[in-house]
């Protein structure tokens, strides 16, 4: 009996420290508003989305998919980030692999963002059905890969705004920094002037992406899913990667203007053609012992593929001439994707180069129409106001102008701007400042790659 007083001095610290822990558990659910959902991560792009944490983020992410290579891989390159020496992150993944993990996804809602990066043969569907069920979606591109695809992208967007929620695609491209000051600079008219249209033969905007099929993310050569070289599951090349471009020459060329796809897209010319790939290559670069049925319809003979992941669209945006070409090849020369795009001004043109000449770094050039001393005088006193907005860049005179110079700090990698675009994402969502631009050019966007894509299908 002499005891019960410490007994229940004991119990009442005990219950007192439940208490403190679970409202410290309150506060810290309270403090992360934004719970991620991923939903069959096929591709590496929905792990890079979490190579880093974000302060409104719960820590907790539930991963819907089915059981196989591709889940396997994703929770692998979650788990690389948990554990590496610099900066780890802190995620845990719990995973439901049911064959109705989207219906469990749908039913359970554990999150209220769900990040899709993976096979495109459903995305659209699963965007749709996403907002419908009232989750915002992070959506890797393409976001569409059918004409078909784009009427229900329609109306996810109608969706979308009578639910009040977010629907976001990834464009990493907007925040590599010589595509920044390409576009900063070609807004500055003592520096470029205006805009030229073009023609067909010569762009007032011209892009080309070099892609690769064998290449290193996150110090891994990528492991591709058999599906990604399947046009019907992954997209032609015309609607994948295109749309990163297409995306830039709106972002650059008409910088914060809405874009009417229904009067300002005009597709003038569109092609397809076909990579090939040895049955070796693709063995190599998917880990699989055979090729799977569903490629057998591309194989050109035992011992070569055809992947159709090139495209090229001739097209006009407003008044202006634009082309946007991706070419995928199994590894190129310097095994890196490379980047290039030309803005022709009417004082300027403004040229990203990422060549043998640039050690395949990219580099931005201005390369004036009328190279005299007074115009040199007027960039070098012009250029004051990129340097003040971006410090460290510099003007470096060449002999046909000027190449621009970037401290390190500021040459950030792909993989870095999966985090600047989620960012992004996360501060629309809790302000609800999404610019009003964003929504009807996105819709221009996959109405060009689409449109493209159904051109380019009636040739053969």
């Amino acid at each position: 009996m002499k005891q019960t007083p410490t007994l229940f001095f004991i119990l009442i610290v005990i219950m007192m420290s439940c208490q403190s822990e679970n409202k410290n558990a309150e506060t810290e659910t309270k403090s992360k508003p934004v719970k991620l959902v991923t939903l069959d991560p096929g591709h590496f792009h929905a792990a890079l989305v979490q190579k880093t944490m974000y302060g409104d983020v719960d820590s907790v992410v539930y991963v819907y998919a089915p059981e196989g290579n591709d889940l396997k891989l994703h929770l692998d390159r979650i788990n690389a980030y948990n554990s590496r020496a610099e900066s780890p992150t802190s995620w845990k993944e719990v995973v439901y692999t049911g064959n109705d993990f989207f219906e469990k996804m749908i039913t359970e809602k554990k999150g209220n963002v769900v990040v899709l990066s993976g096979n495109n043969a459903k995305k659209t569907e699963y965007i749709l059905k996403a907002l419908e069920a009232g989750f915002n979606v992070l959506a890797d591109k393409p976001m569409a890969i059918t004409p078909e695809d784009f009427e229900l992208l329609k109306k996810a967007f109608d969706v979308a705004k009578e639910k009040d929620l977010l629907l976001y695609d990834i464009m990493t491209e907007r925040f590599e920094i010589n595509t920044i000051l390409q576009r900063e600079l070609s807004m500055i008219p003592e520096i470029f002037g205006t805009l030229e249209t073009g023609s067909v033969d010569h762009p007032a905007v011209e892009m080309t992406s070099d892609h690769n099929f064998y290449k290193n993310v996150s110090g891994n050569i990528v492991i591709r899913p058999a599906w990604f070289m399947d046009a019907s599951q992954q997209g032609n090349g015309i609607v994948d990667v295109t749309t990163h471009l297409v995306d830039l020459v709106q972002w650059e060329s008409f910088p914060e203007q809405s874009l009417d796809y229904t009067k300002d897209i005009s597709i003038t010319t569109a092609r397809r053609w076909p990579t090939d790939m040895t049955v070796t290559q693709f063995k190599t670069i998917t880990k699989l012992n055979e090729v799977p049925t569903f490629i057998e319809k591309d194989k050109q003979n035992d011992s070569l593929l055809k992947v159709w992941s090139n495209g090229e669209i001739n097209y006009m945006i407003k008044d202006i001439h634009a082309k946007v070409t991706v070419v995928w090849s199994y590894q190129t020369e310097s095994g890196s994707d490379t980047h290039y795009s030309i803005m022709r001004g009417t004082k300027a043109n403004l040229e990203i180069r990422q060549g043998k000449e640039e050690n395949f770094k990219p580099v931005l050039y201005i390369e004036p129409i009328k190279n005299d001393a007074a115009y040199q005088t007027i960039v070098e006193q012009q250029f004051s106001k990129i340097s003040t907005k971006f410090p460290g860049v510099e003007l470096y005179k060449i002999a046909k102008g000027w190449s621009i110079k970037l401290p390190e700090k500021l040459a950030e990698g792909h993989e870095s701007h999966f985090a600047r675009v989620t960012n992004n994402f996360l501060e629309y969502l809790k302000n609800k400042n999404m610019p009003a631009w964003e929504v009807p050019n996105m819709l221009a966007k996959y109405y060009t790659t689409t449109k493209a894509l159904e051109i380019a299908l009636k040739k053969k």
